[in-house]
């Protein structure tokens, strides 16, 4: 059995004649008659009734048309799939992030794709440093990534979306919490909450160089892999945390957050594979141009700078 006998079928069932239906299908009559008569025979029943004046459906035909007007709904939306697919229209996004990212720039992010790009949908793994999107873009396991430079791995390409400074949150009731802001050098006798030294962390070089930078080194009192961690540690009154300014748009109950006047602020790059030239992340791409989400200029390659940039 062939698709187009099927078609040919779902022409006479609807339109109840064959010259009208061969008029649609733009073919003579007689070949359309004897291609209905094989599908027939095919099948061993009758599915039309004829008389001289109409046609119409015997049971067994009308019990076949709905399972036919399935199929090819089936076989038409397949078809228009695969060209929005081919197009970059459709498809599935897997984008890493760093866990402060989520916070703010993966709202942005979702609600430009599904604005943009109704019919992709977003893979999302949080709480990723950047090691280990690096890892996920050249293993192919990511399509992009919201990471913090330097990108070591080669084959990666990266743009600045986001410049943060650095803010401290602190439990409550602690002395910095009515402060306006505060100095890093205020921060020299307390426990630090800090992204373990091994993982690489970009904002954890930070904090050390802003520290570094204000006469002392960070008293590392907790190591955390991940963002919301260090923050119900400090909830917890265990200690401070210095992280980038994007956890203000997730409030933590339990936790105040002050602005650091002095601190190095961190970069937010989106990031991807050079040799990725599929037509979704090409759309992306054009998408994030055409809404502004890419920062000018050349920040530095380090990904961190002091807060005038």
């Amino acid at each position: 059995m062939e698709l187009r006998q099927l078609r040919y079928f779902a022409a006479v069932a609807e339109t109840r004649h064959f010259g009208r239906a061969a008029e649609r299908l733009h073919m003579a009559q007689p070949p359309l008659s004897q291609a209905i008569r094989r599908l027939e025979a095919e099948l061993g029943v009758e599915l039309f009734a004829r008389t001289t004046r109409q046609v119409a459906l015997t049971g067994a035909g009308e019990v076949f048309r709905t399972d036919v007007e399935r199929i090819l709904t089936a076989v038409d939306e397949a078809v228009a799939r695969v060209g929005r697919f081919a197009s970059g229209a459709e498809g599935v996004l897997r984008i890493g992030l760093t866990g402060s990212a989520s916070y703010r720039q993966l709202p942005v992010l979702a609600r430009l794709v599904k604005r943009e790009l109704p019919q992709v949908i977003l893979e999302v793994h949080t709480d990723m440093l950047t090691p280990a999107q690096e890892a996920g873009l050249t293993e192919r396991r990511l399509d992009v990534a919201v990471l913090r430079p330097p990108v070591r791995q080669e084959g990666i390409v990266h743009r600045p979306i986001a410049t943060e400074p650095l803010v401290a949150a602190v439990p409550e009731g602690h002395w910095l919490g009515e402060a306006d802001t505060v100095r890093v050098e205020q921060l020299r006798h307390e426990n630090f909450i800090m992204y373990a030294a091994a993982l690489g962390s970009v904002v954890g070089d930070a904090v050390v160089r802003s520290c570094l930078a204000s006469g002392f080194y960070p008293h590392r009192a907790y190591e955390v892999t991940e963002t919301s961690a260090a923050l119900a540690l400090v909830a917890a009154g265990l200690g401070v945390a210095v992280l980038p300014d994007s956890i203000r748009s997730a409030p933590r109950e339990g936790v105040v957050c002050k602005e650091i006047e002095d601190a190095l602020c961190v970069r937010l790059d989106l990031a991807w594979r050079e040799d990725d030239d599929s037509p979704l992340l090409r759309n992306l791409l054009k998408a994030l141009e055409q809404n502004d989400v890419f920062l000018e200029g050349d920040p530095k390659e380090s990904g961190i700078e002091d807060r005038q940039g």
